[in-house]
């Protein structure tokens, strides 16, 4: 299952959850304020691949 990550649009809390991609544009509620006035986000994440600078790259 993803994990998906959520504002609260009240208390501004961002919080994750597992769910079914079926399921992914379903309301939660805020796990602080109750409220269910929330909106999925998009997640940043880290990779260990490091990115090519141009003068380094040689491709053709």
């Amino acid at each position: 299952m993803p994990l998906y990550e959520y504002r609260c649009k009240n208390c501004n809390t961002t919080f994750q959850l597992f769910k079914s991609i079926n399921r992914r544009d379903d309301m939660e509620r805020c796990p602080k304020c109750g409220s269910i006035e929330t909106e999925r986000i998009i997640s940043q994440f880290m990779s260990n691949i490091k990115s090519c600078s141009s003068h380094n790259y040689s491709g053709g």
